[in-house]
């Protein structure tokens, strides 16, 4: 009896939210690994239909009790996670950028703060991707605190960075913007010396600049 009353309850765990959460959260990392099978339109469009499918599932996880104290096993590094930033941001092209409000940055800043969802979706595809694998131990314990895990993360972390992509996603889809395919152009967060700069700037005259700051009348120097 006294073994018996030692035996934890994992019930949870396998219950129907967290089972379909890593049923979706599996579909986006394999989106997000073959984002060259799609077409830069198909991608967006796709993305943008995964999204809030994502958010609704992660919202509705369990709050679970943490069974160690003992960190969970990353596989996320940080290869891989450029490797799948810069695969989005050679599909999105002209319009992986967009102005971000909620940063931390932006309180401190007088000019609109540059975000991209890129950097949002590899957010989010290195919590679910060391998620699927914890998740898929098949031990109790681990499947547990995965849960826990992801869904702290999820309320405190890369909920907001899927908004803020969806919202990018859903303004260029509806832009009026062509989608085609473009070829990529290779980017630097260095800023640029002001000729180069002036270059630039009269490049986005002719309607070469980031969509968004077209039609805010802006330019975004890198």
């Amino acid at each position: 009896m006294e073994a018996d009353r030692e035996l934890k309850d994992f019930s949870n765990v396998f219950s129907r939210n967290p089972m379909e959460f890593a049923t979706v959260a599996r579909e986006y990392c394999v989106f997000v690994e073959n984002v060259g099978d799609y077409t830069k339109k198909d991608y967006m469009t796709v993305a943008a239909r995964l999204l809030p499918l994502l958010y609704v599932k992660a919202s509705v996880l369990p709050q679970l009790e943490r069974q160690s104290d003992d960190d969970l096993e990353e596989i996320v590094d940080e290869e891989t996670y450029e490797h799948v930033r810069i695969g989005i941001h050679e599909k999105l092209c002209s319009h992986d950028d967009y102005v971000e409000v909620f940063k931390e940055d932006f309180k401190y800043s007088e000019s609109p703060v540059a975000a991209s969802i890129s950097e949002d979706m590899a957010d989010i595809y290195q919590d679910l991707r060391n998620f699927c694998e914890q998740f898929q131990s098949g031990v109790d314990e681990i499947m547990n605190d995965a849960i826990v895990a992801v869904s702290e993360k999820f309320q405190s972390y890369w909920g907001q960075r899927l908004c803020n992509a969806l919202k990018a996603l859903h303004c260029a889809l509806y832009s009026g913007d062509s989608l085609e395919d473009e070829v990529p152009v290779p980017r630097s967060d260095d800023y640029q010396d002001d000729e180069q700069q002036e270059n630039d700037d009269e490049l986005g005259k002719d309607g070469d600049a980031p969509y968004f700051l077209r039609q805010m009348g802006m330019k975004l120097r890198r």
